[in-house]
């Protein structure tokens, strides 16, 4: 019943919108043309301009097109895949075989890359009478003028605002009165996202015409207007966590909104005229979704931060547990939140994606990848290479040209067990095993990750899209690797990477001098001491405008608290572990357990106490008759379910057993952290088989 419900309620919703659109006859006459296959007809339309001016909407006419003529129609979102062939090629599978299809491939500008493979293999290995419209802000390359056999075969669509009329009979469509229709298509100048935004204001509302030009200007200051009129602080949560991530769900916005409001809110965002919805969930129109942002940011930083923090921890669980073949879409997802504050920079440095993919690096490119790395550091490295190739050959992935195949960078993910040859051969991977050895060494059953070359000849040590693929891959072994102790990222230019790398949780431990003048540093991260949600929290985005204050210190002098008092602030504290501004006054601050490490360097109170708190919940599953105890503690203070009886809904418990879990694995905490506390000494933690349960 309810799958046939939102059947029925994508059919309303794919009429209305066909319903309110109008003109762009020459466009549909040439789509006819090449659905119909006449000689002179293309098979590749494609289509660009500015974001706001109706691709999308001209797509979505298309579609109902080539259905009306009986056509398979496949479509494919740029924002939505892997930039990569493989990526694009899995979304636009049913093209290659079967009947003849309509591919459309809508927001191509983020796989712009991907350009030259689809013009040189892909495109030409589809079926006959096979139409493709491929639409993106960027038009196509210079490069399709030169290829004589597509000079019959593309028709270039440079896409502008509606005419006149047409525009008037959009306001009209969307049931504008007559009073404000001028001041309607003034204010929006032809652009239909911004017709559309307009409509939806001044349907409820006469505005006064204003005196803007029609640019994305006329988005942001209408928009806001809009939000003015939403009808509740639910739909305001449910629009900005729209804007605020990759793609949307019903389960990511039961994490932010509620499970019981989820489903109302997620069919509300779809009615929205700038929402679209694909296989991965609904987006909006990135102009939209820009300035909603902004506008949070702006206004509310506390509530962007909890915000940002609910929406992150769930994609963190996401990209812990999605299928093994849908993991870096997760990653992508979740990295995606990291765009602004001390990551932005970085990320408004990767232009675009498409050009490069990964893969695993094959024998008959182990010579190349030895010669690149000679190219770039030298001799000494490219033996070491060498002996990595020879040992540990998986731990390398390549990085090739989407339009050659030629690989064009390499990148050396070790893992390692336990100290082997490598010591006597590799002085980076010595000094990292120096520095476990020393400092915190590994139990069995655990490894540690490191790149320990990352070689671009293009660009060698800067930011750059392979970079971030490269990133993107660690970022995943992070989140997904089971036994993780520690992860080291080896870089030749410290300046560069050191405030992302603190950022990230990764402190400089050492350097080596190498060859050629190089000085390779190590960053690393001890993920035993660095809980994953508070990895995550470490990176909210930010002031928009200026850095937030600095929170003021409470750590005076250590002192402990009589046992019930400490209990008591242990309990308070696990309540408030995704709230940190609640944690500013938890006594706890001032135990032993904080204050002797927040006073040995530049550390947060808060934060070493949230890792203190989800330590001790992680300790628990040292032994496994308190694995039920811990599955209790994550799910209602770790994963944050709204109330407990959605955490035990969660955990498939009758509530009474979920509560005796609960405060069984409650008081096994407080007993641990009490032990520690008294030994004043965080890391002494007495063995958990002595700990009796509750």
């Amino acid at each position: 019943m309810e799958g046939t419900i939102r059947r029925d309620l994508a059919s309303r919703l794919s009429a209305a919108r066909r319903r309110t659109f109008v003109g762009r006859g020459q466009e549909l006459e040439k789509f006819k043309a090449a659905l119909a296959g006449g000689p002179d007809s293309p098979v590749l339309l494609f289509v660009h301009g500015p974001g706001g001016v109706g691709k999308s909407a001209l797509l979505r006419q298309f579609a109902h097109e080539a259905e009306q003529a009986g056509r398979l129609v496949v479509q494919v979102d740029g924002r939505q895949i892997d930039p990569s062939p493989t990526g694009f090629e899995t979304e636009a599978a049913k093209t290659v075989s079967g009947p003849p299809a309509v591919l459309l491939v809508d927001s191509f500008e983020h796989c712009q890359g991907l350009e030259g493979w689809l013009r040189e293999r892909f495109l030409p290995g589809l079926p006959e009478r096979t139409v493709v419209v491929v639409a993106g802000r960027v038009p196509p390359g210079t490069d399709w003028r030169f290829d004589l056999a597509w000079s019959d075969a593309l028709e270039v669509v440079a896409l502008g605002p509606l005419e006149p009329e047409a525009a008037a009979a959009l306001v009209e469509r969307h049931g504008v009165a007559p009073m404000v229709r001028d001041a309607v298509l003034e204010f929006a100048g032809g652009y239909p996202l911004a017709l559309s935004l307009a409509a939806s204001v001044a349907v409820d509302k006469a505005a006064s015409q204003p005196d803007w030009s029609p640019t994305p200007d006329v988005v942001s200051a209408l928009l806001t207007t809009l939000i003015g009129e939403l009808p509740s602080q639910k739909e305001r949560l449910a629009l900005e966590t729209a804007a605020h991530t990759l793609t949307t769900t019903e389960g990511l916005l039961g994490a932010v909104v509620g499970e019981e409001h989820a489903a109302e809110m997620f069919t509300w965002l779809r009615g929205l005229p700038y929402a679209e919805h694909g296989r991965h969930g609904l987006f909006l129109h990135e102009l939209v979704a820009e300035t909603v942002d902004r506008d949070l940011r702006w206004r509310d930083m506390r509530g962007y931060e909890q915000m940002h923090r609910s929406a992150g921890h769930y994609l963190l669980q996401r990209a812990r547990t999605a299928p093994e073949d849908e993991a870096m879409t997760a990653i992508r997802a979740l990295t995606y939140l990291k765009r602004y504050g001390p990551m932005e920079p970085y990320f408004a440095r990767v232009e675009r994606e498409g050009d490069t993919h990964e893969g695993r690096l094959e024998p008959h490119e182990h010579e190349l990848a030895v010669r690149m790395t000679e190219e770039v550091e030298g001799e000494r490295s490219a033996e070491i290479v060498r002996f990595w190739l020879e040992h540990q050959p998986e731990a390398f992935w390549a990085y090739r040209s989407s339009r050659t195949g030629r690989l064009t960078a390499f990148m050396t993910w070790l893992r390692l067990g336990e100290p082997g040859p490598e010591t006597a051969v590799d002085p980076v991977a010595a000094a990292a095993w120096e520095h476990v050895e020393r400092t915190a060494p590994m139990r069995p059953g655990e490894h540690l990750l490191m790149s320990r070359f990352m070689i671009d000849p293009v660009s060698y040590g800067e930011v750059s899209t392979v970079g971030h693929l490269m990133q993107l891959r660690i970022c995943r072994d992070w989140i997904r690797s089971r036994g993780l102790a520690w992860s080291f990222i080896i870089s030749p230019d410290a300046a560069l990477w050191r405030g992302l790398m603190h950022h990230l949780g990764h402190r400089e431990f050492w350097e080596t001098a190498w060859d050629r003048g190089l000085t390779f540093t190590g960053f690393g991260c001890d993920w035993r001491t660095t809980p994953l949600e508070i990895w995550f929290d470490r990176t909210q985005p930010g002031a928009l405008h200026a850095p937030v204050p600095e929170r003021a210190g409470t750590c005076g002098t250590a002192r402990t608290l009589p046992r019930e008092a400490f209990d008591g602030a242990v309990r308070d504290a696990l309540k408030n572990m995704q709230q940190p501004s609640a944690l500013e006054h938890n006594p706890l601050l001032n135990s032993h357990l904080v204050a002797d490490w927040a006073r040995e360097g530049d550390n947060d109170p808060v934060d070493l106490l949230r890792t203190v708190l989800a330590e001790a919940v992680e300790a628990l599953k040292e032994d496994s008759r308190q694995l039920k105890f811990h599955a209790a503690l994550v799910t209602t203070y770790l994963e944050r379910a709204r109330t407990q009886e959605t955490a035990a809904h969660r955990l498939g418990l009758p509530f009474s057993t979920y509560r005796r879990h609960l405060v069984q694995g409650t008081g096994l905490v407080c007993a641990r952290l009490w032990a520690a506390e008294s030994a004043s000494a965080v890391t002494d933690w007495p063995d958990p088989s002595a700990v009796r349960t509750v």
